[in-house]
């Protein structure tokens, strides 16, 4: 059979990627401050975009014909099918082109964004004037060093000391072994004893025990700051500190010759000491979570809505709505106040569309983890995202963009919109329950133990499965370690 060419029409159907859906993609995966950040930004380049203040809102007779001309000329046009990796955005890229003059001829204001905007004050310091940075590690130490009497080689040793601790706040010298103290005698010219003495002067700076070489010289230095080195608590730490996370508290009481309440009262002691002192330092600073959208409780219902605010209100320039109407503008000059009017239309249209989208994900969500809302964690329903889509007729990246970084505000408190997703897991009877139910189940019970007897993991599996709930050992063992609760064994009290 010879092999030849010829030519065949085929029709098919695919979804262009132009730069409105490009846009509209990425709005709706924006968190709400990326959102805000991206306003800016095109409210800093785009000359056709203004922000209005909530006390400039016009009257509702002068708003309607803007607002009526705007969706007539923007309603949407039937959606083609999409591929599965494409997010569903409603074919905004089909629609027709603006005829912008008789757009801003009807029109008085332009379009807003959605917003509830509060007006400013203008006798309040700018939002920078009001922020504050706390002090790192080392400034903290230098700051207390240049309090102490010191010569130009203590205070170049002191110096490398505080200049060489990780973030814990140990003594490290990145890249040498052996003991630091030697590496500091010898860049600073001090002898070893003199070196040993200044990096006990540091150890006593606040935080105390900070410095330190090991756990132990960490430890043993805060509990003579407060005088119990040469209590129980100083021998526990010099003698038994490898056998104490092993929770051998009858073998360690034994061998010391007191009792298990002498014991125990050091170990809780000991427990108020912290090993790792530049840990407040190097923390993360606190993230303040705004919601995206509110779910509240309206009698027996509960109603979605968005949160609008500190979105930036949206209109057209008036200058050069102005400009295009009277025909003042010729050419280029028109061919670019008519590109920059598209722009800042997409621009509405695409915060339309994703606060749209993101309202009816959280309807959706709202109607299958409604026990949630009404009892708590111990009730969430195992959802997938193909369950949210097909319930609002979207693809499922659609529903993974619209859910990303976005947070919202529920009876029982904020949580982000992708913790309503969890697998499910198999339950006596026929049901079905989500894994984020069972670990708090676990935590339940973990909580509701006895100190003296805590619960093996197969104790556990035996409790769920008389409250109906079917579940093997291992995914109970899982579970805990990712809550980051330790072992019966560790969580053991004698006391």
């Amino acid at each position: 059979m010879g092999l030849e060419l010829k030519q065949s029409l085929k029709v098919s159907q695919q979804l262009a990627m132009t730069p409105q859906l490009q846009q509209a993609i990425k709005m709706l995966q924006l968190s709400r401050v990326e959102l805000e950040e991206v306003i800016r930004e095109e409210l800093e380049k785009n000359p056709a975009l203004e922000e209005q203040e909530e006390d400039a809102a016009p009257s509702t007779e002068e708003m309607a014909p803007g607002q009526a001309s705007l969706e007539e000329d923007m309603r949407e046009t039937p959606s083609e099918p999409e591929p599965a990796d494409t997010a569903e955005v409603h074919a905004e890229d089909s629609a027709p082109d603006i005829d912008w003059e008789k757009f801003l001829e009807n029109s008085q204001t332009g379009h807003t964004a959605p917003s509830n905007r509060e007006s400013r004050e203008s006798d309040l310091p700018p939002l920078e004037a009001t922020l504050t940075q706390g002090d790192s590690l080392f400034e903290h130490l230098m700051g207390q060093l240049g309090e102490l009497r010191l010569d130009e080689a203590e205070r170049r040793a002191c110096e490398l000391i505080v200049g060489n601790l990780d973030d814990d706040g140990y003594l490290r010298f990145e890249g040498l072994d052996g003991d630091p103290v030697i590496h500091v005698a010898a860049e600073a010219g001090l002898t070893l004893t003199r070196a040993e003495s200044l990096l006990r002067r540091v150890q006593r700076l606040d935080p105390v025990g900070i410095a330190a070489r090991d756990l132990r010289e960490c430890l043993m230095v805060q509990a003579e700051a407060r005088g119990v080195a040469d209590c129980l608590v100083g021998q526990l730490i010099r003698d038994w500190l490898p056998l104490l996370p092993q929770k051998r508290q009858p073998f360690i009481a034994k061998r010391l010759g007191v009792s298990l309440k002498a014991l125990d009262f050091a170990l809780r002691e000991l427990a108020e000491f912290e090993p790792k002192p530049g840990r407040r330092f190097t923390g993360e600073p606190p993230r303040y979570i705004t919601p995206d959208v509110y779910i509240h409780k309206v009698g027996d219902d509960y109603m979605v809505s968005l949160n609008d605010d500190g979105l930036s209100r949206l209109r057209i320039s008036a200058f050069y709505r102005n400009a295009l109407r009277s025909g003042e503008a010729l050419g280029k000059d028109k061919a670019f106040i008519q590109e920059r009017l598209r722009s800042a239309a997409w621009l509405v249209r695409a915060i339309h569309q994703r606060q749209r989208t993101i309202v009816k994900v959280t309807e959706s969500i709202v109607k299958y983890q409604r026990a949630f809302l009404d009892r708590g964690l111990g009730h969430l329903k195992p959802l997938i995202l193909r369950d949210v889509a097909e319930d609002i007729g979207m693809h499922e990246s659609t529903v993974s963009r619209a859910t990303a970084a976005k947070y919202v505000h529920t009876p029982q408190g904020v949580y982000e919109l992708k913790f309503f997703f969890n697998p499910a897991i198999a339950k006596s009877g026929g049901d079905e329950i989500a894994n984020e139910a069972v670990r708090t189940h676990i935590r339940r019970i973990i909580a509701a133990e006895n100190p003296r007897k805590p619960y093996s993991d197969q104790q556990i599996v035996e409790v769920l499965q008389s409250e109906g709930i079917d579940i093997a050992r291992r995914t109970v063992s899982k579970y805990r370690e990712l809550m980051r609760i330790p072992t019966s064994a560790r969580r053991k009290k004698f006391v």
